[in-house]
């Protein structure tokens, strides 16, 4: 018999007035890719930097306007990469990179060095908040400290920068963290910031571990819209991990709930069970009539390119993308798909309407 007693739930939030159930998305959120940072950490071997040009080129392709490159003062081959993306001129005058750092003064400090050239950068800063790790780990006051302390150096390094840096704050490990907290530690750094309307943070709210329902992710960022002292200072970021194996879930139900933008990789790599699975996300909103922004109309170039790079391998039966997905081996299902794609044609139909088939295979090439 297992040990389920060894278990508990974590309360985190009430809110018993929640508005998201009465939502639907509409648009795309902003994207940003975290391919070549967290996907690129929870590989059995690492990208080589030839793999990373190859893979950043990839996602420039597909669309994406933000891009997480890498942790550049955590090793010498993360701090080349970006050097030589901006040294040979490769990242776009409409793509933004983005860099993660934890808020310690001589990795922020690296940091800066590595950006060196460029016109606009997003400085991703974070540092846990979660009750367990403050236990264990800090103690309440020393966190906020230890993120606003950050936010005061990225302010101050940018006076000898030269382009535009973007803030970024993750209270790491949210999904952990009582709300009411969450939100006086992300308003402390705001204010340190100065942030406004004008002048927004990326207020980044990762599921680092999920630990409940996709529902609860959702109060928990409801919760945060409409918590914060000014909510027009702040674009909310969603950083879902798949723990639960309900990131996508936790994503749809997160941009319901308020949120502006997603951070995740290609078919969900990333640590442990993996990161929310941007190609999923991105084409479900697409079959319900809303334009992801996004390009994945070369499904097969871009699974080829993604398996060269990783070293992974597309699962057969991944949503959209898995090379089953749309095989019927049943014989009423293939007979119901062949009668339906008949009508399609027949009919000259502007709208796709085919048994078991969600979304058209053509559109993906």
């Amino acid at each position: 018999m297992m040990n389920y007693q060894k278990y508990k739930r974590f309360e985190t939030v009430s809110l018993n007035d929640r508005t998201w159930p009465d939502k639907t998305i509409e648009k795309a959120p902003i994207w940003c890719s975290v391919d070549l940072r967290d996907g690129n950490q929870a590989l059995v071997t690492p990208m080589n930097i030839q793999e990373k040009v190859k893979m950043f080129k990839l996602l420039v392709e597909l669309g994406f306007k933000e891009i997480e490159v890498g942790f550049p003062s955590a090793s010498q081959i993360e701090y080349d990469f970006l050097r030589l993306l901006i040294e040979e001129n490769l990242i776009p005058d409409d793509v933004t990179v983005q860099v993660l750092t934890q808020c310690r003064e001589h990795l922020i400090k690296r940091t800066f060095e590595a950006l060196d050239g460029l016109d606009r950068a997003i400085v991703h800063i974070y540092n846990s908040t979660s009750i367990l790790q403050r236990d264990v780990v800090f103690n309440k006051d020393e966190i906020k400290k230890i993120a606003t302390d950050g936010c005061a150096l990225v302010k101050k390094l940018c006076d000898n920068f030269k382009g535009q840096v973007i803030l970024e704050y993750s209270p790491e490990s949210f999904t952990g963290t009582e709300m009411d907290y969450a939100v006086e530690v992300v308003d402390a750094v705001l204010d340190v910031w100065g942030a406004s309307k004008d002048n927004k943070v990326i207020v980044n709210l990762p599921s680092t571990v999920e630990m409940d329902t996709p529902n609860v992710f959702a109060d928990q960022v409801e919760y945060v819209c409409r918590n914060l002292k000014d909510r027009e200072r702040a674009i909310i970021s969603v950083h879902p991990h798949n723990d639960r194996g309900c990131g996508v879930a936790a994503t749809e139900l997160a941009l319901m709930a308020g949120a502006d933008r997603v951070e995740g990789t290609l078919f969900g790599n990333g640590e442990r069970t993996g990161n929310v699975d941007i190609v999923t996300v991105a084409l479900n909103m697409y079959t319900h009539g809303v334009n992801p922004e996004l390009d994945f109309t070369q499904m097969n170039d871009i699974k080829r390119t993604y398996e060269e790079c990783t070293k992974m391998e597309v699962n057969p039966r991944s949503p959209y993308a898995g090379q089953l997905v749309f095989t019927a081996f049943s014989g009423s299902h293939q007979d119901a798909i062949n009668k339906g794609i008949h009508k399609y044609h027949e009919r000259h139909q502007k709208q796709w309407e085919v048994p078991y088939l969600p979304i058209d295979p053509a559109d993906l090439n």
